[in-house]
């Protein structure tokens, strides 16, 4: 493997090179020049990886993950309704090692230690680093909501991390009579993945369709009174499942306060709601690792510098992905691969003793209603003194009142989009 020119590499992360990437033979570069650890290997971390090794293949790369394999929440929703195995949206991090001189090591980091530089595995091991990126996702804030802790979601699933309680949700959806009742908890801001408690809604609903459970009443509870992408999923809802689900805002009444598990009834302000099944997305923070290592604000969340994406709070740190405060930028997994290409070129630079190039940043959010039917939200971004803002008139999102045709093709773009980015990070 080959150091890429910047231009190269520039031209790499907007996707364009990134299918010649692949198949390089990984050759011999001698010592190492520096050593970047990353943590964590979801959109944002594995894409650092691949991309550090890319822009510079003399930096050594390690990637710490618990996980053999990597379960994508995106599309995740399918799986909810019956469309897609969970099979299909699982990754392992051999090609990342393979062809891209990544070393991955499958532990789980329980400090780091900023003053040494140091990172410590649950597995015993130390890695020492001279940049360290971390991607750790989100953590739940357990009891935010009263009696809604990690023992109450193996009964009351929030399925907002792909895997068995994506399963559990579906299960429950199975064991449903007609004419039940589901009740998503939907969270306040910030959260990972905005649009997915609307998305959720629509295909439950088309599952319980297919299970020939029509009568049945999907409710969301929200905890605030608008959401992204809403004139298009209240459409989509009524033009696909006409009287099916409906959305109590936080202004009527739909904050809920109190969870009691085996009445399974959610309580807010002023009533009390008994269902069949209930799916509870809680409030989040970025993951404990980045508050454990003091990467963290008194609102849960690691601010950094949004160029480079260097820890405020930490020097030679780097956080990105759903756990960072990126301006304008949503917590979705496009997101996080466009912060980590950024953060990547960023940090090669860095290591060279030059500046950091002009960053540009892009996010694509794709929703599907029904299998035949999505909408799409995409934003290009810029740095404007210091923060991430979106760029006037870039991007833009789905028409109203498309014709089935259009939607059809949303939905086809969606599924596209997916086998496009995992091939990137993982291919």
């Amino acid at each position: 493997m080959h150091k890429l020119s910047r231009r190269q590499f520039l031209t790499t992360l907007t996707g364009t090179a990134a299918a010649s990437m692949l198949g390089y033979p990984l050759l011999s570069s001698g010592a190492f020049r520096a050593r970047v650890i990353v943590v964590g290997g979801g959109y944002g971390g594995a894409t650092a990886a691949k991309y550090l090794r890319l822009a510079d293949p003399r930096i050594e790369v390690i990637l710490i993950e618990k996980d053999e394999q990597f379960v994508s929440c995106a599309l995740s929703n399918e799986v909810v309704a019956g469309e897609r195995s969970l099979a299909s949206l699982s990754f392992g991090y051999q090609p990342l090692t393979s062809f891209y001189g990544v070393k991955v090591v499958h532990d789980e980091v329980t400090r780091i230690d900023a003053e040494s530089r140091i990172v410590s595995t649950r597995g015993g091991e130390e890695f020492g680093y001279d940049r360290l990126i971390v991607a750790p996702g989100v953590s739940f804030k357990w009891n935010a909501i009263e009696g809604y802790d990690s023992d109450a979601a193996q009964v009351l699933p929030h399925a907002w991390k792909a895997g068995e309680q994506t399963l559990l949700l579906r299960r429950q959806l199975e064991a449903m009579p007609d004419g039940g009742r589901v009740y998503i908890v939907s969270p306040p801001n910030p959260y990972k993945c905005p649009p997915g408690p609307y998305e959720r809604a629509a295909l439950i609903a088309h599952y319980l369709t297919q299970l020939g459970k029509q009568r049945s009443k999907v409710i969301i509870l929200d905890a605030k009174d608008s959401f992204a992408k809403q004139a298009l999923f209240e459409q989509g809802w009524e033009r696909n499942y006409p009287g099916m689900i409906s959305w109590v805002p936080a202004s009527a009444d739909g904050r809920v306060l109190r969870v009691d598990v085996k009445k399974r009834t959610l309580y807010t302000e002023f009533d009390a709601h008994r269902g069949d099944v209930l799916n509870v997305i809680p409030p989040q923070k970025a993951a404990t690792i980045a508050e454990a290592a003091g990467l963290t604000n008194d609102k849960g969340w690691c601010p950094v510098d949004q160029q480079t994406f260097e820890s405020s709070n930490r020097e030679y740190i780097h956080v990105i992905g759903d756990a960072c405060i990126a301006g304008s930028m949503p917590k979705a997994g496009y997101s996080a691969n466009s912060q980590a290409k950024v953060c990547a070129a960023a940090i090669s630079a860095l290591i060279d003793g030059t500046a950091p190039p002009a960053p540009s940043y892009i996010n694509t959010c794709y929703s599907i209603i029904a299998p035949d039917y999505g909408i799409s939200v995409a934003a290009v971004y810029r740095l404007d003194k210091g923060s991430i803002v979106s760029v006037e008139g870039a991007g833009g999102s789905s028409p109203l009142d498309a014709s089935a045709w259009e939607r059809k093709m949303e939905a086809t773009y969606a599924r596209s989009w997916f086998d496009n980015i995992t091939s990137d990070i993982f291919g």
